[in-house]
Parts: C-alpha cells; structure tokens; sequence
C-alpha cells in the first residue's frame, strides 16, 4: 500500500512530547521526512532518530534564530505552547508577551519562511494546533485564549492567500489532551479554583463535555494526518473541533 506521505517533508514544532510527538510520529509512518522542532534537545534527538527524521533545537520566542532558517518543507504544523494560570490581575506580563510570540509570532515566521518554497511547487499544508480556546474563552488562561484566538485568524489569512497557490491552511482545535502539557497545569487550577488536585479534571478540565474524558494525542494526529494529505485539498480556512461536545454547547 503506498504511503499517503512518502516523498512529502514536515517541520512539526513542540515535537518531542505530546501532540506533537503523536504527529510527527504519525507522519514518519506514512513516509514523510520529520523535522522534529522543540526547546528540549535530548527528547527532541530521540524522537527523530526514532523515526528517521531530523532534530532542530529551536527557542521559537527567539525570533532572530528562528528567522535564520529558511524552510524547504511541504508541511508545517505549528503546535508548540504552552499554558500559564492565572487571574488577569496577577498574571506577568512578560509571560503573556512569551506565550504570544511563541504560539502567534513563532507560526507566523515559520509559515512566512516556508511559503515561498510550497507556492513554487503548487503544495502545501499548514496545519495549525490550536484549542478549543480558540473558539471559546476560559476565565484565567488570557493569554492562551487570546494567542489562540490570534492563531485561527492568522490560519485563515494564510488559506485565502495560498489558494491560488495550491496551500492550505487548517486548525486543529482540541479540548483538554492527555499531555504533559495539561497535566503540569492541574495544580495551579486547583489553586485558582480552591478545589483538591484530584478534582481538577472532572470539575475544571471537563466541565463542558459531554464525553466525559480528555482527547489522545493519536487522535488530534490523525486528523492532522487527514489534513496532510490527498484527500484534504479542497478543505481550508476551516476549525476543527475535537473537544468530546464542548463547543456544540
């Protein structure tokens, strides 16, 4: 059976863990070339020797480093972040201004770096992790909502410019995963909730669901998987929700 990706490359960033483990992963296994974009070297090293790919030890808030590298890939798939809760009178500015470069600033010059490459093929994917709160706001997650929100209109930006161009672009927008990145946040959402830790994810985290558990990062990659390939080139512009019933609320 031919893989749906072979010949194709990726940068998947925030790809030694989590989401974007499961993607880049999910993409080497139907023959695309991974770069593995993250700040943690070591797993980053692991994850790409695991699947023949490529380590790219990147801070994404740096702009100058990120802007030395100019991409010849076929995919992009932003998905590095990371969550900060608390109230908006006590949260540090300078980890708000963090959390936007990282998650608005960083895709924007990632996609403006690859474009040039995928508009002279014809092709390209970009598919951009966002949330469920891109969709929808959270009380003490400002910055999060506020950069997630920022990433759906930058996403939908790039799909009316790269259409004529033979490039998507697609949000993904999962509600609470099962990540590392979830799981560090549970006890500061016990503390601004006043609830133990072990209620967080039943009374905070999945409150709004009708299906009463947190989304696999196998599942949100294999709709990024779907995006990535042939079958998806009529859909962009579009968000994607996977969130157990969140937003048909």
């Amino acid at each position: 059976m031919t893989q749906q990706l072979q010949g194709r490359s990726a940068l998947v960033t925030g790809a030694a863990s989590g989401i974007g483990e499961a993607i880049a992963r999910a993409f080497a296994a139907e023959g695309a070339r991974v770069i593995v974009a993250d700040l943690n070297g070591n797993a980053a090293a692991e994850v790409a020797s695991d699947i023949g790919g490529e380590a790219w030890i990147i801070d994404l808030t740096d702009r100058a480093a990120v802007m030395q590298r100019r991409l010849d890939v076929d995919i992009v798939v932003n998905n590095a972040g990371f969550q900060h809760v608390r109230e908006i009178q006590d949260f540090d500015p300078d980890t708000f201004h963090r959390m936007l470069g990282l998650m608005v600033e960083a895709p924007f010059l990632l996609v403006r770096s690859a474009l040039p490459a995928m508009y002279e093929r014809g092709f390209g994917r970009i598919i951009n992790v966002s949330s469920v709160h891109g969709l929808r706001a959270s009380a003490f997650k400002s910055a999060y909502v506020t950069a997630k929100h920022a990433l759906e209109g930058l996403s939908k930006t790039i799909a009316l410019e790269g259409a004529e161009h033979g490039v998507t672009s697609n949000c993904i927008n999962p509600g609470y995963v099962n990540t590392p990145l979830v799981q560090k946040q549970l006890a500061d959402q016990a503390q601004v909730h006043n609830i133990p830790v072990s209620e967080v994810v039943q009374t905070v985290l999945l409150e709004h669901n009708p299906i009463k558990r947190m989304v696999e990062p196998a599942d949100v990659a294999s709709l990024a998987l779907w995006l990535a390939g042939p079958h998806a080139s009529m859909v962009t512009g579009a968000s994607y929700s996977m969130d157990g019933g969140w937003t048909a609320r």
